[in-house]
């Protein structure tokens, strides 16, 4: 096990747990592959990776994704009022880390449409697009939770895209099985 090397803060009779046990528990966690993407007030488009996605609730329809207040579109994003919830297939890792670096231009060298009513980029290809309408959007450590009303979806049928153990993975595919 890995000991402390950061202290955290730790209740009563506990010890602090490290950074990077922390970090290393995480990598134990099989999670879909999204981009988040958006348009600023000019129209130009901005997007990140993220795995940290999850729906919040049913009814009404909300989605959460975690945003990391370092990352240059951060500002853009707090302040959007709408975002796009692009979950990727088995074979875009190429755009999930184009997404996730600072690069300058990340839609250069990837297909998108604007959806006809927001004009939101969504991904060609996703297995599925999640379009939000922002709700709320709350501190989490050195993230930003952003909420998001669903408004429409789109799905495909595809392989999912799955980061595991620190690289993206496709998952074995498996007999059909009745739904």
């Amino acid at each position: 096990m890995v000991q402390s090397e950061i202290a955290a803060e730790a209740g009563p009779g506990r010890e602090p747990v490290a950074e990077a046990a922390f970090r290393e528990a995480m990598t134990r966690i099989a999670s879909g592959v999204t981009v988040v993407t958006t348009r600023d007030e000019t129209g130009r488009p901005w997007g990140f990776t993220a795995s940290s996605f999850c729906a919040l609730s049913l009814r009404p329809p909300l989605v959460l994704v975690c945003l990391d207040r370092g990352a240059d579109c951060h500002p853009v994003f707090v302040r959007s009022q709408r975002f796009v919830v692009n979950i990727l297939a088995a074979d875009q890792h190429a755009t999930a880390t184009a997404f996730a670096t600072k690069a300058v231009d990340k839609f250069a060298a990837v297909a998108f449409d604007p959806d006809p009513d927001t004009g939101l980029p969504v991904l060609a290809g996703a297995l599925a697009s999640v379009l939000c309408r922002t709700s709320r959007t709350h501190p989490g450590g050195d993230h930003t939770i952003l909420i998001g009303d669903v408004t429409a979806v789109s799905t495909a049928e595809s392989a999912p895209l799955v980061y595991f153990d620190r690289g993206f993975r496709a998952l074995a595919a498996e007999p059909a099985q009745a739904r």
